[in-house]
């Protein structure tokens, strides 16, 4: 119950408009979302590959939340072998397009909208725990970021979220 709490708490500061739009560096915003994540990362025995990423106009402290959701993720939906998360970005006219794919056991295509969704779960608590939040939250965060999100699933495991994250997004 206090997981569903905290999570909630979570969503709904990111419904609100969150700190001001300022110069981000990406990079690091992943090494303080793995270091948020040491344990786990460590608990997991699990690898987190990432190369150079790009400056961007974004609000920090949500982009963080955002890796941060879509790593535990890519680490709780393994079964019998090591997690391995690779985060990439590519550079688009208007947009950074950034993809962060593991080798879990991958999410049907019947389920694109659903997991986007507040409290919608594709498994049972005892299998995989979690409230339901985090995908809603990721979405969220992307929406003020003038930006779209999806997946990439392959049938035999792993699946790739995709985000975007405008250009165009104006200091506050």
């Amino acid at each position: 119950m206090q997981a569903l709490i905290n999570d909630l708490l979570q969503f709904s500061r990111v419904t609100r408009k969150g700190n001001p739009f300022g110069e981000t560096d990406m990079n690091e915003v992943l090494k303080i979302s793995v270091a948020h994540l040491t344990a786990r990362i460590a608990e997991n025995n699990a690898t987190v590959l990432f190369g150079q990423m790009p400056k961007l106009q974004g609000d920090s402290m949500q982009l963080i939340r955002l890796f941060q959701n879509l790593i535990d993720n890519g680490m709780k939906f393994v079964k019998n072998k090591q997690p391995v998360i690779t985060i990439n970005t590519n550079e688009h006219d208007n947009e950074w397009e950034f993809t962060v794919a593991d080798n879990g056991i991958g999410i049907r295509e019947e389920f694109k909208e659903k997991i986007f969704q507040i409290f919608q779960r594709l498994h049972n608590e005892t299998e995989y725990p979690g409230t339901g939040v985090g995908l809603a939250i990721c979405k969220k965060i992307v929406d003020l970021h003038n930006g779209r999100i999806w997946f990439e699933s392959n049938a035999d495991g792993g699946t790739t979220f995709c985000f975007t994250v405008n250009k165009n997004l104006e200091t506050n």
